[in-house]
């Protein structure tokens, strides 16, 4: 049998890949196991009506990625009828976050199309055997994860309160919020995904769900029609690949950003080889994020041809060009190893939710559209289909004797987060353990004037910007996971503290 390692955002997300790897499935079954889980069970985090990226590479196989990523709805509709159905809301979490939620916020969903295309093209059991252990644990309930609730606590009413059966599912009888760890039962989530089980994707796609989604979103004004749904597809693109040392690294190519800001970080920061964080490591790595953030905000984030500014990002990088030219929540994520050399990576996001949930599905429906920091062009004049921007990344790493699979959480925090771990295990020789708790710094652009965020432990005497101090490690800079295999040390296996993370490996 293929033993197989994972680690993920949550624990009960980490005991679906122990069932699934106990009725023979690979690598790419379990974190797919694993990713529906963590959509169904942490609730206003994520949500199956989502998009995801999913990252595999397989021994002879160049790597790929699934783009299940949101796209732009109204297929069929004139453009007077789209951009309704929106409602504003301020949110305090992480310091103040504005954001769109409610019908018109929703765009097409394309998780579980990637899910479905990388279980076609990967997979090794029946389809249905992915969706048992969620299936079994929401009927019985499931426990409210702490990263939920401590999100929810500033958006259970705002967001999570706009539709009878998400109220029910996360608020008791007197109409509190649930605590952390309280059992949460979604009204008839468990029959939605039995019927996607037994049915497919198609029957999310084209079938009874599709009726109800797109007829809810379209009552309340938005643009998500049957159309939209029936017309999408995942789409299967070759990765983005750096080198770093004997290394290779695969991570989500265009129209996503977080895979092209990802590899410039790598290859500006190659030769880092100082052993560990000294001052000018950190001067180093603060500059590079820096110029990479600044860069995708005032260029990759407004462009036409997103994939042409992304390949000047990266070419930039590898010139040795990047310093001088421009120095200026809400996802899950899985990664799975298996000793047959295969690598998966996902990473699934519902944005901040819309909190739509259409009557008789339990299916919480994502705001793609809503989420301003990403889309800073107007969402409503693009093409119906056109995919959305994404902070994504998961990303495979291989060299002639083992293989990575690595992600993380954390809206714009997730290529920061993703770089510091891959610097400390690949160049500076951490375990792997500490390479994840070590602590990270995160160049905020998103404000009027850029901002550098860090965590207790590091030299960060007299920076060049502003500084926000954090008192202890916090879920604001990610919550990586990664699982490895080499041949001639075996498994590795760790989670971030940061997010409850879960692991497995399977017994010898």
């Amino acid at each position: 049998m293929t033993r197989v390692a994972v680690a993920t955002t949550s624990a009960i997300a980490a005991d679906a890949a122990r069932e699934v790897a106990d009725a023979g499935g690979n690598a790419v079954d379990c974190a797919l196991a694993t990713a529906l889980m963590s959509m169904n069970t942490e609730p206003g985090v994520c949500a199956l009506a989502g998009g995801a990226y999913v990252t595999v590479w397989a021994p002879g196989h160049d790597p790929v990625t699934f783009d299940g990523n949101h796209a732009v709805p109204g297929h069929g509709l004139a453009t007077a009828e789209r951009g309704k159905g929106k409602v504003p809301v301020r949110l305090d979490y992480g310091g103040g976050v504005s954001t769109i939620v409610g019908p018109g916020s929703v765009a097409i969903p394309g998780a579980l199309a990637a899910v479905d295309q990388a279980w076609r093209r990967f997979g090794s059991i029946p389809w249905g055997e992915l969706f048992r252990p969620t299936i079994d644990i929401v009927r019985s309930g499931f426990p409210l994860p702490a990263a939920c609730r401590y999100y929810l606590g500033y958006s259970g009413d705002l967001i999570f309160g706009r539709s009878d059966d998400g109220y029910a599912a996360l608020h008791d009888d007197n109409g509190l919020l649930y605590d952390r760890g309280s059992l949460i039962h979604v009204p008839h989530l468990a029959e939605s995904l039995a019927a996607i089980a037994d049915g497919g994707a198609a029957v999310f796609y084209e079938g009874e769900l599709a009726e109800a989604i797109s007829a809810h979103v379209r009552q309340g004004g938005g643009a998500l029609t049957r159309d939209d749904l029936a017309r999408y597809q995942a789409i299967e693109r070759p990765a983005l690949v750096a080198d770093v040392d004997d290394w290779h690294i695969a991570t989500n190519p265009p129209p996503a950003v977080g895979g092209a800001v990802l590899t410039a970080m790598l290859l500006a920061c190659g030769d880092l080889h100082a052993g560990d964080w000294d001052r000018h490591s950190l001067d180093q790595l603060i500059r590079v994020q820096r110029a990479c953030l600044d860069f995708r905000r005032d260029r990759l984030d407004v462009a036409d041809d997103v994939p042409g500014e992304a390949a000047e990002l990266v070419r930039a990088a590898k010139r040795g060009q990047l310093l001088s030219q421009w120095s200026s929540s809400s996802t899950v994520h899985t990664s799975a190893v298996d000793d047959s050399g295969i690598g998966c990576a996902i990473t699934a996001s519902s944005g901040y939710g819309s909190g739509e949930m259409p009557d008789g599905t339990g299916l919480w429906l994502n705001n793609g559209l809503g989420e301003i920091e990403l889309n800073r062009r107007d969402v409503d004049s693009r093409t119906p289909g056109e995919r959305l921007p994404s902070n994504m990344a998961p990303t495979v790493a291989r060299n002639d004797d083992a293989v990575m699979a690595i992600g993380s959480p954390g809206a714009d925090r997730i290529t920061t987060a993703i770089h510091q771990v891959l610097v400390n295990l690949l160049q500076f020789g951490m375990p792997l353990a500490d390479a994840i708790a070590h602590p990270r710094v995160h160049v905020d652009t998103t404000g009027d004037a850029d901002q550098l965020r860090a965590e207790p432990g590091l030299d960060m005497r007299e920076p060049d910007l502003p500084l926000h101090a954090f008192p202890d490690i916090n879920m604001y800079f990610g919550g990586v996971s990664v699982a490895a295999y080499s041949r001639g040390l075996g498994f590795d296996v760790a989670a971030d503290a940061r997010r409850e993370g879960g692991v497995f490996l399977s017994d010898a």
